[in-house]
């Protein structure tokens, strides 16, 4: 009897296992006909008896849902269908499926590009859950918890920016590295690659040329700064002092946590304590252009477009090749521009206002000749500044200059 009853089990178990490979088949030709409802539920109905299988058999339950789940189009499913595909992929990576990696791979590049859309579209928030699905899915691209939270922050969803910042700062998470580049020989743009080896199999096609790579400063001291002027904007201002302080505790001589410092002064109200940091760092090293540079991006983000341009100036006068300086000080001289057009809109049709108007013509056109030269020398140093070509497009086209305007047209 014991032999019966033993061999009936075993007839069951046998019996069991085929149906659910019976059921994961079905799935599969469900998910060919592209009828993913249906194969989501055929696979929920096997799910509680999948754990115990075999893993050949869990390999193909995973794979599955991964594709019923991300459907032909991912960019069109939502975050929670696409975050249990992701999760139903790494789960048949696990098991050594060799497909799961690129399905994930393409799932996370749907997930990256749909958030790309939605900045565009100032959609931050959507933005920031897809980015940091994207990140929990593969916590090795730590780039784009860093993304989330920068989107999170632009959308002004500051509790959500403030916990992702946490995270980065937990991790000691840097971003400081290399990126590499080349120039697209048929479109002449300057086009990123993911790292060296890619760009060098690209160099080999013969269709990319002009090879250079670009040092990318370390995260940590914007990280501090962003999580302490959260705090400030949610009232908070002494624990943004304090995350800073603790920053600067383990690094005293980073003059960039010294620059965050300032601006956290400057944010809140005090600018004698904000003057007084800046000429510390300058004192720590006063031939650094990166550090003028920075010291340029700060006073533009403060609107305060003189002092940007004496740090740009010096930049300049330290490292005579920064095109970014250049570009930045044509900036900072046009930022006077817009209070100039706002206005000339507000004058009316009298005849002294038609004097005032054209006053302040000439002082725009008085703008526009003094930030020609640097956006020149900016093309001049990097042919493929499109910022710079762009401007200098608009300004030459505001001045009348067709000649130029078809100079740098040409250039992009």
């Amino acid at each position: 009897m014991k032999t019966k009853i033993l061999a009936v089990g075993l007839l069951l178990a046998g019996t069991a296992v085929f149906a659910q490979k019976k059921e994961i088949k079905n799935a599969e030709k469900a998910i060919d006909k592209e009828n993913y409802s249906e194969a989501k539920s055929i696979l929920t109905s096997v799910e509680s008896q999948v754990a115990g299988e075999k893993d050949k058999v869990k390999e193909d339950y995973y794979m599955a849902k991964g594709n019923a789940y991300m459907g032909k189009q991912p960019q069109k499913q939502s975050v929670a269908d696409l975050k249990i595909a992701g999760e139903a992929f790494n789960m048949a990576i696990e098991l050594g499926n060799s497909e799961a990696k690129e399905s994930l791979g393409k799932l996370r590049n749907a997930l990256v590009n749909s958030a790309i859309t939605d900045q565009n579209s100032q959609k931050f928030d959507a933005a920031a859950e897809k980015l940091y699905t994207s990140y929990d899915l593969n916590k090795k691209d730590t780039i784009h918890l860093y993304y989330a939270a920068a989107s999170a922050t632009n959308g002004k969803n500051y509790d959500t920016a403030l916990r992702y910042y946490k995270q980065l700062a937990d991790m000691n998470y840097s971003g400081a590295g290399l990126e590499f580049y080349a120039v697209n020989n048929s479109t002449g743009e300057k086009e990123k690659f993911n790292d060296k080896n890619q760009r060098d199999l690209y160099l080999k096609s013969g269709d990319y040329s002009n090879p250079t790579e670009e040092k990318v400063p370390s995260k940590r001291a914007e990280i501090t700064k962003n999580i302490a002027l959260i705090y400030i904007q949610q009232g908070e201002t002494e624990k943004g002092l304090q995350a800073i302080d603790e920053a600067m505790q383990e690094n005293p001589d980073d003059t960039s946590l010294m620059l965050a410092q300032a601006d956290i002064f400057y944010q809140s109200g005090d600018k004698k304590k904000y003057s007084e940091i800046v000429e510390k760092v300058l004192e720590k090293d006063p031939n650094n252009a990166s550090l003028y540079y920075n010291l340029g991006v700060t006073a533009m983000q403060m609107d305060a477009p003189e002092k940007a341009i004496k740090y740009y100036k010096n930049a300049i006068e330290i490292d005579p090749k920064m095109a970014s300086a250049y570009v930045n000080l044509g900036s900072s001289i046009l930022m006077k521009e817009q209070s100039i057009i706002d206005e000339m809109n507000g004058l009316g049709m009298s005849k002294a206002d038609n004097k005032k108007y054209d006053e302040l013509q000439k002082e725009r056109t008085s703008l526009y000749e003094k930030a020609v030269p640097y956006l020149e020398k900016a093309v001049e140093l990097d042919a493929n500044n499109a910022q710079a070509i762009q401007t200098l497009v608009n300004i030459h086209s505001q001045l009348g200059n067709e000649d130029k305007v078809a100079k740098y047209k040409a250039m992009q």
